[in-house]
């Protein structure tokens, strides 16, 4: 049976109820227990009606084995337990557990978990909505779709905590909250005439950067998987490469790897005769540069590597790009833009959209059917090619009864 017992504070009476649960395996007894306050203004009766109520379900549900310690955990606390239980990319971690730090727990870490309501999840919605937020110096406010990716993180956890039964809604539930509007980017390609310039532009340039755009342009690989490339992972008889892992790197730690984002990311992928060509000399000026260094070299047979022959920093390809776009007078692109580029250009030269997919890892087609918005040169050219079908035969024939 529950016990009760009362407690006068600063901010009036509170009730501590108690219920035995039995014993450990050292005989200890275990006791749950969880505290109510009274609402202002109840009457002693209503008090006493409410109180009794309360111990009732409480020790209803702690003989029944439905009570949960998350009744009592605070919200801060379990955010950590979240981040050790929880599979997550090491980026993607890393990532977390700054939002977790500098937003989540100042915001919410205070309260307790099972009192987390809609009305809360709203208002950390609009603190990330508001000025003073952003601190990289490009403005005031955090843009929509950063807001919606900060609270994506809220959202994790909250889920997470909803799955095991620590609680029995979840208030971070997108059904009952209002964020705010975000348009659809718009994905940054390369026209086939500005790939074409683009590329022209690369013959001054050191080899290995060359086979780094080719690459990325070619095969449509992530910036993580292209550094993480190996010689042992081109097949020069068969021409195909072979995506196995990505490069990471964690700030203050050295260059890591891990497995690609889906396991569609692991695949095959054709290139080109005359990139294994570039690949092939590129190899021997490798070489020849590995056996000047000797001892020096610390390589384990990158294609893209630093000078010592150690992996290249995955950073490096977004920066020597974007001075490279520069130096040429070339409009500014993301290095991601060329993954989009090599997906528009085989949909537009008539590649199965299946096998785009394929080349690029994605796992679901709907991923992929994004870029065919951008084929609306494509749909020109197919009327234009009625006009001469039907149009351009119906004037010959009238200029030759004329």
């Amino acid at each position: 049976m529950a016990t009760i017992s009362s407690r006068e504070g600063k901010n009036g009476i509170s009730y501590r109820i108690k219920v035995s649960c039995g014993y450990d395996i050292k005989g200890k007894q275990i006791v749950k227990s969880k505290t109510w306050k009274p609402d202002i203004g109840m009457t002693q009766k209503q008090t006493e009606k409410e109180l009794n109520r309360i111990a009732t379900e409480f020790e209803t549900k702690v003989t029944k084995g439905e009570y949960s310690v998350a009744d009592n955990t605070k919200f801060s606390d379990f955010c950590d337990q979240y981040l050790q239980i929880t599979e997550l990319a090491p980026t993607t971690k890393q990532f977390y557990e700054s939002i977790i730090k500098t937003i989540i727990k100042p915001a919410l870490g205070h309260m307790k978990i099972r009192d987390i309501r809609p009305i809360h999840s709203q208002q950390l919605i609009q603190q990330l909505s508001g000025i003073g937020v952003r601190s990289d110096g490009k403005g005031d406010r955090l843009s929509p779709a950063t807001v919606r990716r900060y609270f994506t993180v809220y959202q994790s956890i909250m889920t997470k905590a909803y799955k095991l039964d620590l609680i029995e809604q979840n208030p971070a539930s997108t059904k009952k909250l209002e964020l705010p509007q975000i348009e659809e980017p718009e994905i940054q390609i390369f026209t086939r005439e500005e790939a074409e310039h683009m590329l022209s532009c690369l013959s001054t340039e050191p080899l290995m950067f060359q086979i780094l755009i080719h690459m990325a342009i070619v095969t449509g690989c992530r910036r993580g998987e292209l550094v993480a490339l190996k010689w042992n992972s081109i097949d020069f008889t068969t021409d195909n490469i072979y995506v196995k892992i990505s490069n990471y790197k964690l700030t203050g730690k050295p260059i890591s790897s891990k497995k690609p984002k889906t396991k569609k990311s692991i695949r095959e992928i054709a290139i080109p005769p005359y990139l294994i060509g570039l690949l092939k000399q590129y190899r021997t000026e490798q070489t020849v540069w590995q056996m000047s260094l000797g001892d020096r070299w610390a390589g384990e047979g990158w294609i893209f590597i630093q000078d010592d022959g150690k992996p290249m920093n995955p950073q490096t390809p977004t920066k020597w790009f974007s001075e490279f776009l520069k130096r040429h007078d070339i409009p500014h692109r993301k290095f991601h833009a060329l993954r989009h580029t090599s997906a528009t250009l085989l949909l537009s030269s008539g590649t199965n959209i299946k096998n785009v997919a394929s080349r690029l890892g994605h796992t679901q087609l709907s991923t992929t059917n994004r870029y065919v918005h951008a084929l609306k040169d494509a749909d020109e050219n197919a009327a234009m090619i009625f006009e001469k079908l039907i149009v351009e035969p119906e004037q010959g024939n009238e200029k030759e009864k004329a």
